[in-house]
């Protein structure tokens, strides 16, 4: 039987699905995506629940989307290679409200040649704003590709700017 459970909710911006491994310590998240963008090698998980660490996730980022959340305190297990993990640590650096390009979070984590490589990390961030990718824009301060929807991250940066 799967460990893996899902709860899926309303948010300003979309349905979004959120899955947890209760076979895990903490039951973290490992998966948060809109609806509608969401991909995965296989179905969702059989045990849709209402289980307490899913519950705090749709709290939480209810709580994002009012503005009265500028920070997670979830936990989590995105699965990827140590790259992507270096990557994914390195977007949760990012304030509130704040932007870095891709360059930036390539020499923050050590890899200042690998600017591709973390943009291709970013893409497969699998835990939507809780790891906020929504955060890096392309060198030339243009918006560049976001799993959700580039009309997506508009919002996103707009509503943490706004919100400061």
């Amino acid at each position: 039987m799967s460990s893996l459970i899902y709860h899926q909710f309303a948010t300003p911006l979309g349905e979004m699905i959120a899955i947890s491994d209760t076979a895990l310590v903490d039951c973290p998240l490992i998966r948060l995506a809109f609806s509608d963008s969401f991909q995965t090698d296989s179905a969702l998980p059989i045990g849709q629940a209402h289980h307490p660490s899913l519950l705090k996730v749709e709290q939480q980022i209810s709580e994002y989307f009012t503005g009265k959340r500028t920070s997670f305190e979830l936990p989590l297990a995105p699965a990827g290679t140590s790259f992507q993990q270096a990557a994914w640590r390195a977007l949760q650096t990012i304030p509130w409200g704040q932007t870095r390009n891709y360059s930036e979070q390539a020499v923050s984590i050590g890899k200042p040649k690998a600017v591709r490589a973390v943009g291709a990390a970013n893409g497969r961030n699998p835990i939507a704003i809780v790891i906020p990718c929504h955060r890096v824009i392309g060198s030339n301060g243009e918006l560049t590709g976001y799993a959700g929807g580039i009309t997506r991250k508009e919002w996103l940066l707009a509503h943490e700017l706004h919100q400061q």
